[in-house]
């Protein structure tokens, strides 16, 4: 059974840091892209950052210079550090695991809260 289960969220005041973690179990994502999506209340799930098998990266224009995406293979994991952070940042972090042609990823995590006050 596949499984991704994200850490680190929380509350932040605005310029603050968070740094999120999602650790992967039940097969392999080392040649295959992982991720985040995030889901602000009353909005549509909103893609965040990928990076590939090869560590290219990929973001949002919004969070583009504030967040950096990293993996470590041989954990199984993918880390998002959150930069500068912004109100309108605040929204349910998903994490995903390999990247469809849909724009999307097949496996999920449950998701970690981020709340940044201003």
């Amino acid at each position: 059974q596949v499984q991704l289960v994200e850490s680190g969220g929380g509350l932040v005041q605005a310029g603050g840091s968070l740094r999120l973690s999602c650790a992967a179990s039940g097969r392999s994502f080392s040649s295959d892209s992982m991720g985040w999506f995030r889901q602000a209340p009353g909005k549509e799930r909103e893609f965040v950052s990928r990076i590939d098998s090869r560590g290219s990266t990929y973001y949002a224009d919004s969070v583009r210079g504030r967040f950096t995406i990293s993996r470590d293979n041989a954990k199984n994991t993918v880390f998002l550090q959150m930069n500068s952070l912004k109100a309108e940042d605040t929204a349910v972090y998903y994490c995903g695991g390999f990247w469809t042609g849909a724009a999307s990823f097949r496996y999920w995590g449950r998701g970690t809260q981020v709340t940044v006050s201003s």
